[in-house]
């Protein structure tokens, strides 16, 4: 072919196609003519942007999300998922008038998507359109009936509404699809027992229990139900038939243990308890719950002393292992006043698990109680090294070396300790009086004064504190107007506490006034056996200074051969005088 022919070969098949295409054209535009310069219509959204919205709630940006967003809109108003987005932002803002405006429209432009329709209807609650609300769920159950979601919301929606037939109704379609389950059996009889519609609230029981007779848990439910219903004949049929069905059941024993306490059969109620408490597959706390629950202190100190702690033993005995069976079995002790057992036990709990802080504190109390002072102050110290910044622990280890005559240490303790005390007025006077006490013992009166000064200051009807700081008062002789106004006042406190009686007739002695001071002094002696040494000598002291010499030295031969007397007493006996 020549170059000619090629040329107008080409030119044909322009023409050609351009015909074509012409004719395509016509066709779309149903035979007008067509611009081929007219505009494209926009686009209704931009998926990109909407990402970079999305990222900026992901990020917790919703303030810059909620601006882009309403911009957005403006810009593409068909898109509905701008919409629903907003109307999410605003939910959460609680501005719920507008996020209900808006999931509207989302659900006007789309509505194939389920989602805007959920949330429209959680957007109507939110602004108190129940109605609307109920009325949108409705629609979405019959448009969606094999989504059974849908139900359970209409039907927690009715409930919300206070309308429990069509709450019941709704439940009852659930129930034809899946069968009975315990969770719209309960769910029905809750609501037959809100409406007080008890024979249905029953028979929704017996349904349940009948379609599992294996399972003895609604028995039990049933069970509770009766007792509830004070039909306990019905009640205890079935608590036997539970063990038929399950002998080894943990909890029933129990069950039935309350069952007779509520019927007043106390011996079965006991024998019950013990069976459960034997019961290894019954756990530790429900059977201490159960124990403090069934025993109050004063039952147990009165006449149930025994069975309680029966059952404590067969606490200790089924779980050996458990520390805090020991620690249970102890504060009952304690409570009895059996202090030796009862620290063996809470130093049982510590041997299981040294990290009760509690328990080291009872431990100490009772060594304290026994006035065990050499095992107070090693398991004091022990405490101390887990729990360095705990007040109450100096204390008691403080009070167990003063007791010691370890007063160097003492005072460590204490200084140490009164440091650690905050918001516990209580504690920070006993932890002053004792400082006191320890600068007395160490003979700095000036620092024992001014703790006591300190204690008092805090809680100024502390009878030991009064009594403690009169007496040292007046063995130095100084300040006996004072001192004789805070004995008297201790004894106004204590009145028969024969150690202040003897105080308050030494502050006398020291006043001159020795026919009060041998009256409040002789009134200190009533208790024979326990008089002290000390206690003698002043009485005869008073004798003395009263003109009988005879008596006087009768009573320091009582001191001297009794102990604890002055270092003065062996002069007086020698000279048959009283020595200052």
């Amino acid at each position: 072919m020549t170059k000619l022919q090629l040329t107008t070969a080409v030119l044909v098949l322009i023409l050609f196609l351009g015909s074509g295409v012409s004719h395509s054209l016509l066709a779309q535009q149903g035979d007008q003519p067509v611009d081929i310069h007219q505009k494209k219509e926009e686009p209704v959204s931009n998926p990109a942007a909407l990402i970079d919205a999305k990222k900026m709630i992901m990020a917790g940006n919703e303030k810059d999300a909620e601006s882009f967003l309403r911009k957005y809109s403006d810009k593409y108003p068909k898109d509905p998922v701008a919409y629903y987005e907003l109307a999410k932002i605003l939910a959460g803002k609680k501005s719920y008038a507008e996020a209900r405006e808006l999931a509207e429209k989302a659900w006007e432009l789309d509505q194939s998507n389920i989602w805007y329709q959920l949330f429209l209807a959680e957007t109507c609650q939110l602004s108190q359109d129940y109605d609307k609300a109920l009325s949108i769920y409705e629609t979405i159950v019959a448009t969606n009936p094999g989504n059974l979601d849908y139900y359970y919301q209409l039907a927690a929606l009715y409930l919300g509404l206070g309308k429990y037939d069509q709450a019941i109704k709704t439940y009852d379609k659930i129930e034809k699809r899946i069968g009975i389950t315990e969770e719209i059996s309960m769910q029905k009889h809750k609501i037959y027992l809100h409406q007080k519609e008890f024979p249905k609230a029953e028979s929704e029981l017996i349904k349940l229990s009948e379609s599992l007779p294996d399972d003895s848990r609604y028995f039990s439910i049933l069970a509770e139900f009766y007792m509830s219903r004070d039909k306990k004949e019905k009640a205890l049929e079935l608590y036997k038939r539970i063990l038929e069905i399950d002998p080894d059941n943990a909890y029933i024993h129990m069950t039935l243990a309350d069952y007779y306490r509520k019927t007043g059969e106390k011996e079965k109620v006991f024998e019950e308890l013990k069976l459960g408490f034997g019961n290894p597959n019954l756990d530790v706390d429900t059977k201490i719950n159960i124990l403090l629950s069934f025993y109050t202190i004063n039952e147990i100190i009165a006449n149930l002393k025994g069975q309680a702690f029966e059952l404590a033993e067969l606490l200790v005995k089924t779980h050996p292992d458990d520390p805090k069976v020991y620690s249970i079995y102890g504060d009952l002790l304690a409570q009895d006043q059996q202090f030796e057992q009862a620290r063996n036990a809470f130093l049982q709990v510590i041997a299981l698990d040294s990290s009760k802080f509690v328990v080291w504190e009872e431990v100490l109390r009772m060594d304290l109680l026994l006035s065990d002072y050499d095992q107070l102050i090693l398991y004091g110290h022990r405490a101390l090294e887990l729990y360095p910044e705990q007040p109450i622990l100096y204390l008691f280890t403080a009070l167990g070396e003063l007791q010691l005559k370890n007063y160097t240490e003492t005072e460590r303790l204490l200084n140490i300790g009164v440091k650690l005390v905050a918001n516990n007025n209580d504690l920070l006077a006993q932890y002053y009086m004792y400082l006191g006490d320890t600068y007395h013992a160490l003979d700095r009166p000036a620092e024992s004064d001014n703790a006591y000064e300190k204690s008092l200051q805090i809680k100024d009807n502390n009878a030991y504190v009064l009594n403690n700081y009169s007496y040292y008062l007046a063995i130095r002789g100084i300040n006996l107007d004072k001192a004789e106004q805070m004995s008297k006042q201790a004894l106004n406190i204590e009145p028969d506490n024969s150690s202040f009686q003897d105080t308050y007739g030494w502050v006398l002695f020291k006043l001159g006034q020795y026919e009060k001071a041998l009256e409040w002094i002789g009134k200190s002696m009533g208790d024979k056996e326990n008089i002290s040494g000390e206690v003698l000598e002043h009485y005869g002291d008073t004798l003395f200074k009263l003109g009988r010499a005879e008596e006087a030295v009768e009573y320091w031969k009582q001191a001297s051969e009794k102990g604890g007397g002055s270092e003065l007493l062996q002069k007086k006996l020698s000279g048959k005088k009283w020595i200052d």
